[in-house]
């Protein structure tokens, strides 16, 4: 009131901070500060390392891909979006996926290398492959091929048989009378191809795992065996 200050006493009694330097002070607030930032960077942190195990995971593993035209019906529908495998392009290891006959495959078309193309997988290297009445045959037997579409495959034309080189592959659409694939524009070379389709993952409704089909060319008949033709047979 009269200009004269009142000192106020210590917080401790006669003890001031400034008596002992080994005496720990907290401080709260800047404690909270100091945690708050040390999470961010935590999840920064983990952030980046996250982003960075998908990028790999996408270069080297696995790769989005978007199906363009008809030529996979029923299997696969224009527009749709699946995940290919990229690990056959390593099958000098034994653990590797290979490439076997009733995969579906993405490689560059071997034609214009820039274009992908997707189709399933016929023919193996070493294997002879014709075409005789819309029917594949395999090294002289019939391809039993179920995941085909009738009407889709209404065709009756053949072809001569091809034979498959060493590194190259046989493949067709599943939609054959609407398919642009090795029965006009010839054989994919191995190194052409870069990805063995896995799941469709869009449009969600029909996200599943694209199996794999078991195919093998059926048995000939056993007059066939015995080198004696049946009536009406391929032979």
């Amino acid at each position: 009131m009269f200009g004269i200050r009142t000192r106020r006493p210590p917080p401790f009694g006669d003890i001031h901070i400034n008596d002992d330097k080994d005496i720990e002070i907290h401080r709260p607030e800047e404690a909270s500060r100091n945690n708050l930032w040390s999470e961010a960077r935590l999840l920064l942190r983990d952030l980046v390392f996250a982003l960075m195990i998908a990028a790999l995971v996408v270069v080297f593993i696995v790769q989005p891909v978007k199906v363009e035209g008809t030529s996979m019906l029923p299997r696969l529908h224009d527009g749709e979006r699946i995940f290919v495998n990229k690990l056959i392009y390593y099958d000098e290891y034994r653990w590797a996926p290979k490439v076997e006959r009733g995969d579906i495959v993405v490689f560059w078309y071997p034609e214009d290398p820039s274009k992908s193309y997707i189709k399933r997988v016929v023919g193996l290297p070493g294997d002879t492959v014709e075409v005789r009445e819309g029917n594949v045959l395999i090294n002289g037997t019939i391809l039993e091929e179920k995941y085909l579409d009738p009407r889709e495959n209404l065709s009756t034309r053949s072809q001569a048989p091809v034979y498959v080189k060493p590194n190259y592959y046989f493949v067709m659409g599943d939609n054959r009378d609407n398919s642009s694939d090795s029965r006009s524009w010839g054989l994919v070379p191995k190194k052409y191809i870069y990805g063995k389709a896995l799941l469709r993952y869009w449009p969600l409704s029909a996200a599943s795992v694209i199996h794999h089909e078991d195919l093998a060319p059926s048995p000939p008949p056993p007059d066939t065996q015995q080198g004696q033709l049946t009536p009406g047979s391929l032979e």
